[in-house]
């Protein structure tokens, strides 16, 4: 039997952006800080241009574009102004996410059934420009189904409610938000989905969904940077390397 791709892991710097910003200036420098990330063992760097640039700036997206040699995953709303700005700057690939001023951090997935007929030019456009696109989803079969049909390539699985239930040690709703997660990931896989997935993760949940066969990335970014404050850049993304390693070599032993 086949073994199962390697897991790719993308760094996510907003809130390197977000301690920059709470005084101003240029320091911690984003470019910086995904370099740093990118020597350890990244393989490509997360970025959200938000609507009210609350943390990573215009001016970030083209240093990050211009200055690393690894894929840069541009996540935004789907507006007009954002896809101006995508399509300027070519990120080598663009995941979309609902977006609202009030909440602390992205709240859940993009509607794309309920947004279909809004979705499906914008998505083209990005299409015939060479950028990847990917949907930033909840693991419901209406979204995933929903996605294809848009021709988005790549669907990135919420993880958020599942990441919290572990941290609260709420078994039932971890149980039952895993199973969606299972569930979703095989059926997108055969819709034809490049599957990723993100939010909360942390060294543990992310050992534990490196397991899962269908996803190929994981993009990871508050706890990465909050153990940075630790231990460094350096040794937080060997660390999360290690773990989605462990987890799937678990997969690979079981398909030998």
């Amino acid at each position: 039997m086949s073994h199962p791709p390697s897991i790719r892991l993308g760094v996510n710097v907003d809130h390197v952006a977000t301690i920059r910003n709470a005084r101003g200036g240029d320091r911690p420098d984003v470019v910086r800080i995904a370099l740093a990330a990118i020597a350890a063992g990244a393989d490509g760097i997360t970025a959200h241009l938000r609507e009210d640039r609350r943390h990573i700036r215009d001016s970030d997206m083209a240093r990050l574009k211009a200055g690393i040699a690894k894929p840069l995953n541009f996540e935004m709303a789907a507006t007009t102004e954002m896809q101006g700005i995508a399509l300027a700057t070519k990120p080598h690939a663009v995941c979309l996410v609902p977006e609202r001023r009030e909440e602390l951090t992205t709240e859940g997935g993009l509607d794309a059934a309920g947004q279909y007929n809004a979705l499906a030019p914008f998505i083209a456009k990005l299409n015939d420009a060479g950028i990847r696109v990917s949907l930033f989803i909840a693991a419901d079969p209406r979204q995933i189904e929903a996605a294809a049909k848009l021709r988005a390539p790549v669907i990135e699985i919420h993880t958020g409610g599942w990441c919290d239930a572990v941290v609260e040690d709420d078994k039932e709703k971890a149980d039952a938000e895993w199973r969606r997660i299972v569930e979703g990931a095989a059926l997108a896989k055969s819709a034809g989905l490049e599957v990723h997935a993100g939010h909360g993760l942390d060294y543990a949940t992310a050992e534990t969904i490196a397991a899962l066969p269908e996803i190929v990335e994981l993009n990871i970014g508050y706890f990465m940077m909050g153990e940075a404050l630790l231990v460094g850049v350096a040794e937080t993304v060997r660390t999360m390397r290690a773990a989605m390693d462990r987890g799937r070599a678990t997969l690979k032993m079981r398909t030998a």
